[in-house]
């Protein structure tokens, strides 16, 4: 199986996109932990109260893709839609166990 994780950060601009982080994120946190196929789902505030970092990791490629489609479509989505993002997406594939 593999695995598709994704880790990066979340760069607001000015105070204004991270308010609608702050205000939009929790429900998006909730509704992405809901996914069929999500195993890991992290986004926190950094040291710097512009930067937000995020972790994800999902079951296959399928449900990662589910994910995309949802949040494109999402009202998390539409309001965040300027905010740059970094974000590097990495396939792990899991190693048989010897023996």
């Amino acid at each position: 199986m593999t695995t598709i994780e994704l880790t990066g950060r979340l760069l607001c601009e000015n105070t204004e996109q991270a308010e609608v982080v702050r205000r939009h994120l929790p429900r998006h946190v909730e509704l992405t932990r809901a996914e069929e196929g999500c195993l890991r789902f992290e986004v926190a505030e950094s040291e710097d109260p512009l930067v937000w970092t995020v972790a994800e990791l999902f079951a296959d490629q399928t449900a990662f893709d589910a994910h995309q489609a949802r949040v494109r479509a999402s009202e998390w989505g539409q309001a965040t839609t300027a905010i740059p993002r970094d974000y590097v997406v990495t396939r792990n594939e899991e190693q048989p166990a010897p023996g």
